[in-house]
């Protein structure tokens, strides 16, 4: 029986390209929500879930981060993959036909500039694919989406203008993939990351303090992202990716001090650098 990996979204949203793309050898299922990817990960009912979790242009997708606080589940890999954005609509409309634009809040944000010069009002979609299919199932010439080739060819649609994204062929997505168990890594064999959530104590210079142990000990942070869970202005978590293993030394001691000036710690997943990134 194949394994199956999750998606948010319609057959033909960029995450299901994604799937099709690192983990060919899976069946690729949609879910309505991210919620439901963890959910479904988490009971076991899938194996992997392939998450967004940040575009180069449009910046991160900030619900992951609170997923990620919630489920006990471990990043086991990450895929820098390409993203191109279309205006499709129905066949034989033009670019002076369409008055209204829809497709995921990410996918509009990296077309911004493009869609802005075409004086159009924008709708909100849950997903590019969703939004490929609402336009075809209102067969009305007026409304465009933004979305993928697949997607286009999947509802019958026509591409009007390819490649809208403002940043041409430098929109890439990062997609995280998640796991009920932690991968298997060897550090000596590629460059590895290692991902963590956590929140300083209440104490003066805590966060510079925290953070002191990778500079003394030689460890590379790749990011350092700061959130606020539910809008709760007085619980500020950090999300921080840096460059090694656990159970080399020197990060080894730079988690201690890490964990010495922390209120808590949780480590989101230890995997491979995709090969663009290094």
């Amino acid at each position: 029986m194949k394994k199956i990996i999750a998606f948010q979204g319609t057959e033909g949203a960029n995450s299901n390209l994604a799937c099709k793309k690192f983990y060919s050898e899976f069946d690729a299922k949609a879910f309505p929500t991210f919620r439901d990817v963890f959910e479904a990960v988490e009971s076991g009912e899938v194996k992997y879930g392939m998450i967004p979790l940040e575009n180069s242009y449009a910046g991160r997708v900030s619900e992951i981060h609170d997923l990620l606080q919630k489920y006990n589940l471990s990043i086991v890999a990450e895929h820098f993959f390409p993203i191109t954005h279309n205006l499709v609509g129905l066949d034989g409309a033009g670019l002076e036909d369409i008055k209204e634009v829809l497709s995921h809040p990410q996918a509009l944000m990296q077309c911004q500039n493009n869609l802005r010069s075409l004086n159009v009002k924008i709708g909100e979609f849950s997903n590019t694919a969703e939004a490929a299919k609402f336009v075809a199932a209102r067969a009305d010439k007026s409304k465009a989406a933004i979305c993928s080739q697949m997607a286009a060819e999947l509802y019958g649609l026509k591409i009007i203008k390819e490649n809208m994204q403002d940043v041409g062929n430098d929109n890439v997505t990062i997609f995280i993939v998640i796991a009920k168990e932690q991968a298997d890594i060897d550090p000596k064999s590629a460059p590895t990351i290692t991902a963590l959530l956590f929140t300083i104590r209440n104490i003066p210079g805590s966060l510079y303090k925290a953070l002191g142990g990778f500079a003394t000990n030689g460890v590379s942070l790749i990011k350092l992202e700061s959130y606020i869970p539910g809008g709760a202005s007085n619980q500020a978590k950090f999300l921080i990716t840096i460059e090694g293993h656990p159970s080399q030394k020197n990060v080894a001691l730079a988690l201690e001090e890490l964990g010495f000036f922390s209120k808590n710690v949780k480590l989101l997943g230890i995997y491979y650098a995709d090969k663009s990134r290094v």
